[in-house]
């Protein structure tokens, strides 16, 4: 954990100033944000599990003409076009893959014969271990406090991380309940290198999430999420009426078909995007409770930071 001028091993691994990463969201992160936060020194990702093969193109083209700085693709290995998505991000020699969703051995020696860095985001010591034994270059340990896709087992970040940094050699960077600077500083002071960041990044102003959206996070308040469809794909919701519909059909024993055919197609692209917020999916963190306000990409980096470091100086005080 320890950062000397700014540098420990997520820094230097992906050549950046902070160790803060921009998680890549889907309807949510795209070239406008991921630009913005490396240009802040940071890590931006652009989030390619809603993107068709030529919009992830043409999201990688204005993001290279955006930044000069290193930026990642986050890319859910289900997606149906992977290799397509694959073939892409090489070709625009993208410096990072964060990788999820899937088994870390299919695709990384592939990226990283293209010199590309792979990181898997894990929900347990054990798959942590796994990425590793695949040739990964970090881990994301996700904690149960996270928004969007989650690990089953409702581990919280507070026993995720050290537990995934006791399992391996590799560098870790801690995700899931993380917006502020005091709470990245508690994350590197159980273990990790880094933090990844999602939801205080849905309120930047480039993020592409809809205007209602944004000010429905900044309106939530502790208790107003909660992780839901375990018998499918576990997923973070905000509460509104397409969350009840999927609540009480799972306290009714619903099959995974069923919960299927309430989720239909197109549900988060519906609530996050287009700003439909009573029968869209509304993918967002528990820390949302903490979010009151929509600000530059930049900004945010710079709060983070500062309080990280203010509060990192003061810690005698305790």
């Amino acid at each position: 954990m320890e950062i000397s001028n700014h540098q420990n091993s997520i820094t230097q691994l992906f050549n950046i100033q902070k160790p803060i990463i921009q998680a890549g969201m889907i309807w949510v992160s795209g070239w406008r944000l991921a630009s913005a936060v490396s240009n802040a020194g940071a890590l931006g990702i652009i989030g390619a599990g809603s993107m068709y093969p030529d919009v992830l193109k043409l999201h990688l083209q204005r993001c290279k003409a955006a930044t000069q700085k290193p930026f990642a693709v986050n890319l859910p290995l289900l997606y149906p076009s992977i290799h397509e998505h694959i073939a892409s991000i090489i070709e625009a020699q993208v410096p990072i893959v964060f990788t999820s969703a899937g088994n870390p051995k299919t695709y990384t020696k592939i990226f990283q014969q293209a010199g590309i860095k792979v990181v898997h985001v894990v929900s347990s010591s054990t798959f942590a271990k796994k990425a590793e034994d695949a040739g990964c270059d970090a881990v994301v340990a996700e904690g149960f406090e996270a928004g969007g896709h989650n690990g089953r087992d409702e581990t919280t970040s507070m026993v995720l991380i050290p537990a995934v940094k006791a399992a391996v050699q590799i560098p870790v960077i801690a995700a899931g309940g993380i917006a502020t600077g005091k709470q990245m500083l508690a994350a590197m002071v159980l273990g990790a290198d880094a933090v990844q960041i999602g939801s205080r990044f849905v309120c930047a102003e480039e993020s592409s999430a809809h205007i209602r959206f944004k000010q429905a996070i900044i309106d939530a308040n502790e208790g107003d999420t909660l992780l839901s469809m375990k018998k499918t794909v576990p997923v973070r919701l905000l509460k509104n009426d397409f969350f009840k519909k999927i609540h009480e059909a799972e306290l009714a024993g619903a099959t995974v078909e069923e919960l299927q055919t309430i989720l239909g197609r197109g549900r988060a692209k519906q609530g996050m995007f287009e700003g439909d917020l009573e029968n869209g999916e509304l993918e967002i963190g528990q820390v949302s409770a903490m979010i009151n306000s929509i600000k530059p990409a930049a900004d945010i980096v710079s709060e983070i930071w500062d309080e990280f470091n203010v509060v990192k100086n003061n810690l005698h005080q305790l």
